[in-house]
């Protein structure tokens, strides 16, 4: 029996949707064919181009799916990819909507028009994907039909991301694995270490990931006499993770805004005391001094004070990490949640030729 086709719309190269067709070859023997725009998002010359690659966008796809014939078409990003799904031709579509709303930045000159293409997304799209409640939230105001929503977590590899933990219990073992982007406030995280290194607390920071604000943070920590005690890896391969969050105690993650965060579940899972911005992303899973611990946007000062209090109250932190491992056990295990999706996506598909 000749296997199902699915097209995937997106960036391919990140671990968010590797994950996701991984999870659809291993769970549901789907074979994947990608597209995605090569103009890389990374300067005001190269947005410009990428609009005029995204204007073309179509055609190219359309090309694709008479050569591979396609069953279905997936896509991130409701408001890019999600609404070139929807005008592909192809039936059924699934779409994911990755942040809180998809509607980012706030203040862009273009948001009246990403609100048309979301809304259009939605209406079209058969399935919708929120990886987590705080998703819905925005879905609902804009009237979406929330029985085409599926709220579900693509999950994270349990086998791999285990709970044996070998972080030194005499200090402040800490990680960060966010890209090195503003949005993730890495400086915060810095300046609150600073606050640790003028109060003699030993520690040792790993900060895991690439971007543009490595430069800077490298020079911060300089500033801030904390370089020795502070490991930028660089990007890494997704293999050596489990490795280095097993060797740290504490997770630590301060965007400014959040959808569903894997890396915040490769903690829990992990044995990581996690330690986050206070926003509804994070909200959904972490309870303050519960399960970890809610910080203020970009305020350092409570950040050092959160982390002294966590590192010192060591039952409290065995408690929370025990509880954490069960919760993403029961709720984000991948080889369960990603069945699901794969089983939906065919019934979607068997459903479509039967039409």
């Amino acid at each position: 029996m000749q296997k199902k086709k699915i097209l995937f719309l997106g960036e391919s190269y990140r671990a968010d949707a590797i994950t996701w067709m991984n999870g659809l070859k291993e769970f549901g023997d789907f074979e994947i064919i990608t597209w995605e725009l090569k103009t890389p998002n990374n300067c005001i010359k190269n947005r410009i181009l990428r609009i005029f690659e995204f204007e073309l966008a179509i055609f190219k796809i359309r090309k694709i799916i008479k050569v591979q014939q396609p069953d279905m078409v997936i896509a991130e990003r409701t408001t890019s990819y999600g609404f070139l799904a929807v005008l592909s031709g192809v039936k059924p579509v699934a779409i994911a909507q990755q942040g809180r709303t998809d509607l980012w930045p706030e203040k862009s000159i273009s948001m009246p028009l990403k609100k048309i293409i979301q809304h259009y997304a939605f209406k079209k799209a058969d399935l919708i994907h929120a990886w987590g409640p705080v998703m819905t939230v925005s879905m609902i105001k804009t009237n979406v039909d929330m029985k085409k929503v599926l709220v579900l977590p693509k999950g994270i590899d349990l086998e791999k991301f285990r709970n044996n933990n070998n972080a030194n219990p005499e200090k402040i073992c800490a990680i960060v694995t966010r890209s090195l982007l503003p949005e993730y406030r890495h400086d915060i995280i810095l300046k609150s270490f600073a606050i640790l290194n003028q109060k003699g607390m030993d520690f040792v920071l790993t900060i895991i990931g690439d971007g543009s604000q490595l430069s800077k943070l490298k020079d911060l920590a300089k500033e801030l006499s904390i370089e020795n005690k502070v490991n930028f890896t660089g990007r890494i391969p997704n293999t050596a993770l489990p490795k280095l969050l097993q060797q740290s105690n504490i997770y630590i993650s301060m965007p400014i805004t959040e959808g569903v965060s894997a890396s915040l579940f490769e903690a829990m899972a992990t044995n990581c005391y996690p330690i986050v911005t206070d926003i509804a992303g994070n909200q959904s899973w972490i309870e303050h001094r519960k399960n970890g611990q809610l910080i203020p946007i970009d305020d350092y000062k409570k950040l050092a004070e959160e982390l002294i209090w966590s590192f010192e109250n060591t039952e409290h932190r065995q408690q929370a990490v025990s509880k954490n491992r069960k919760f993403v056990e029961k709720n984000v295990d991948y080889s369960i949640n990603m069945k699901i999706i794969a089983d939906k996506y065919h019934q979607l598909i068997d459903g479509s030729k039967t039409e």
